[in-house]
């Protein structure tokens, strides 16, 4: 159980890293839930589809040097990586876009069910990531 969760989440970022997006969804559950990090919180694979099409309109993103570790019994996974990626268009609410590059270290929680992402909770620093793309 321990690496078949290993291995789903690393098709999880490998597709992102890819821009498959329905790889990357197929991955997930129909009722996911999705912790965003310091805000809301979404449930549903259609939110998360909408949300990754603000996320890839708005910024360009690769996440490298990952590690990826999972409970023994395969019910939870967390990954930390390094986000490496440009700010191409102004989200609502932050600093405006002018193609600024970053590198953020983050990491994400998971829970998982049947095999698939039921839960993912995402985490980094905004004040930092605020701070690189202000500056």
């Amino acid at each position: 159980m321990n690496q078949e969760t290993i291995n789903l989440i690393q098709n999880y970022y490998n597709a992102f890293n890819s821009g498959d997006m329905d790889t990357f969804l197929s991955l997930l559950t129909d009722d996911v839930v999705h912790d965003i990090n310091q805000g809301d919180r979404q449930v549903g694979k259609a939110a998360f589809k909408q949300f990754m099409a603000c996320m890839n309109n708005n910024y360009k993103e690769q996440l490298v040097d990952m590690v990826i570790m999972a409970s023994a019994d395969g019910k939870r996974a967390a990954a930390e990586f390094v986000v490496l990626g440009e700010y191409l268009k102004t989200d609502e609410g932050l600093p405006e876009a002018e193609g600024q590059k970053y590198r953020l270290p983050a990491g994400a929680f998971f829970e998982i069910r049947d095999n698939k992402v039921a839960r993912i909770t995402n985490y980094y620093n905004l004040k930092d990531w605020i701070a690189q793309v202000s500056g």
